[in-house]
C-alpha cells in the first residue's frame, strides 16, 4: 500500500501540495509537489525494500510485490492490478490490463483472482481461477468481510474443475519458468498480445490485436489462451487462430490456418469454407488453449509445491508444423530458484529441435546443456502429437527403443544426456 496510503485525509494519500526534495543521481536538485511525485514515491519505496533485502541476504533473490510504482519499477518488484471487484466485467478487463502492463515493462503481473471487493459467485470464481492459471501471477485474494475465496468452498464439483487448472499450472512450471527467464533479459512479456508474435498475420499485413481476437493472449511464444471475451454470456463465441499449424492443448486436435480468409468478406469466407473461426460453446469447465505448431513444450510431473522435487522424467511435448519451413524447437531453463549463483554459471539450459524426414521419420535433437547446474530430471519422456510412425521404433544411437501409443500420440523415454543426443523415430 505504498501509494502512499494515508487514510485520515479525504484523498487517502498525501495531500497534493506536500513537498518532496529531489536529490536523485541524474536529476537536478529541486523540490516538487506530491502531485508530481506520487507514483515515483511507490517505486522508490520498492527500490528501498529491494536493496534492504539484498543487504540482509546478498545471495537471496528478493521478492517484492507492490501496488504502486512508476516506469522502471519492474527492476525492483512485481505488481498487480489493484483493488478490483468480484464482477464478470472485471474478469473481462483483466486480460487487456495485464497485457498492457507487460508491454509497459511489468512482465510479472497479476490480478486478484475472484475480485478483491465483493463476493464472487461460485461460477465466477471458477472461471477466474481457470484463466489465472495461465497468467504470470496467480493469486486468489480478497478484502475482509467478503465470501471465502478458497478453492474448496463451493463443493466438490467446483473444486474438481479448479483443481484441474491449478494442477495444470504446476505441470507447466518448466515452460513458465523458461519463459520468465527469457523475459528477464529480453523484456518480452510473459503474457503477451498476439501482435507481438504475429505482427503481419493478416492478408493486408496488419497485426492481430484485441479488436480482432477479443480476449485471446499468448503465454510465452508457444501457448495461445482464448477465454470468452464476454465471460458472463452463454452464446457461442469465435476463436481466430493466427496462420500456421495449431493443436488443441487438451485433446491434441490439429488445425491449419492461413491468411487467405482475410481477403474476402464474412459471407464469402463461410461459403467457401476458408479458415472458419472456431466456434466455442461456453462451458464452465472448459478454457480453450492451443499450442503453436513447431513447438517443443517442457512439462513436469505433478507436484503440490514448488519446494517439492518432481518425481519422474521431464516431458517434452513435440508439436510438428505441417509446413516444413516452420522450425520445430523449444528449450528449458532451470536453476536453484533462490540464489544468484546462476550469474556464476549455476544454471541448466537445454535447447531442443526436431525435424521431419522425407521418409516420414521424425528426429529430436537435444543440444548439449549450457551451465553447470544439475537439474532434477534424469530422463526425457518424448511425446509426439500430430505424427504417425511407420515402424513404431526409435533409435538412440544404435539402441532400439519401442514407441508407445497413448491417447495423446506416441511417446518414448530416453536418458537425459548433458552432452546432447539425437533420437530418430520411425
Amino acid at each position: 500500500m505504498n501509494e502512499p496510503a494515508v487514510f485520515d485525509v479525504a484523498s487517502k494519500t498525501m495531500p497534493d501540495d506536500v513537498q518532496h526534495r529531489i536529490e536523485q543521481p541524474g536529476f537536478a536538485k529541486r523540490t516538487a509537489t506530491h502531485l508530481e511525485i506520487h507514483n515515483v514515491y511507490g517505486m522508490l519505496n520498492s527500490e528501498g525494500t529491494y536493496e534492504g533485502l539484498l543487504k540482509l541476504r546478498p545471495n537471496e533473490r528478493p521478492f517484492v510485490m507492490t501496488r504502486a510504482s512508476f516506469a522502471g519499477g519492474q527492476r525492483y518488484a512485481v505488481t498487480w492490478t489493484g483493488d478490483n471487484s468480484a464482477t464478470w466485467n472485471h474478469l473481462r478487463m483483466t486480460m487487456p490490463q495485464l497485457m498492457n502492463l507487460g508491454l509497459s515493462g511489468f512482465s510479472m503481473a497479476g490480478a486478484d483472482v475472484g475480485g478483491f471487493a465483493g463476493s464472487p459467485s461460485p461460477e465466477l470464481l471458477t472461471k477466474w481461477l481457470e484463466v489465472a492459471a495461465f497468467q504470470p501471477i496467480d493469486r486468489d485474494h480478497s478484502a475482509k468481510g467478503t465470501r471465502l475465496h478458497e478453492v474448496w468452498v463451493d463443493g466438490p464439483a467446483q473444486e474438481d474443475i479448479r483443481r484441474h487448472f491449478i494442477e495444470e499450472r504446476y505441470r507447466l512450471l518448466p515452460y513458465l519458468y523458461t519463459a520468465a527467464e527469457e523475459s528477464s533479459h529480453s523484456g518480452i512479456p510473459l503474457m503477451r498480445p498476439l501482435f507481438v508474435e504475429f505482427p503481419h498475420a493478416t492478408a493486408d499485413e496488419h497485426p492481430i490485436d484485441l479488436d480482432d481476437n477479443g480476449s485471446e493472449f499468448m503465454v510465452g511464444k508457444e501457448l495461445l489462451v482464448a477465454p470468452n471475451p464476454s465471460p458472463d454470456e452463454i452464446a457461442a463465441y469465435e476463436v481466430h487462430l493466427p496462420p500456421g499449424t495449431w493443436y488443441d492443448y487438451w485433446t491434441g486436435e490439429q488445425f491449419e490456418r492461413s491468411n487467405k480468409a482475410q481477403t474476402v468478406d464474412l459471407e464469402q469466407r463461410d461459403k467457401l469454407n476458408l479458415d472458419k473461426p472456431l466456434l466455442i460453446q461456453p462451458r464452465l469447465e472448459v478454457l480453450p488453449v492451443y499450442v503453436r505448431g513447431g513447438s517443443i513444450l517442457p512439462t513436469e510431473p505433478l507436484t503440490q509445491s514448488t519446494e517439492e522435487k518432481p518425481s519422474g522424467p521431464l516431458t517434452l511435448r513435440l508439436y510438428p508444423a505441417t509446413d516444413p519451413k516452420t522450425p520445430c524447437a523449444g528449450e528449458v531453463y532451470t536453476d536453484d530458484g533462490h540464489s544468484f549463483d546462476y550469474r556464476k554459471g549455476a544454471y541448466a539450459s537445454v535447447r531442443f529441435s526436431c525435424s521431419l524426414g522425407r521418409d516420414g521419420s521424425l528426429s529430436l535433437q537435444v543440444a548439449p546443456q549450457q551451465g553447470s547446474f544439475a537439474p532434477w530430471w534424469t530422463q526425457y519422456s518424448v511425446e509426439i502429437h500430430g505424427w504417425t510412425p511407420k515402424s513404431s521404433t526409435a533409435l538412440l544411437g544404435k539402441v532400439s527403443l519401442p514407441l508407445q501409443r497413448s491417447a495423446s500420440g506416441w511417446s518414448v523415454t530416453i536418458p537425459a544426456n548433458a552432452n546432447g543426443e539425437i533420437v530418430q523415430m520411425r
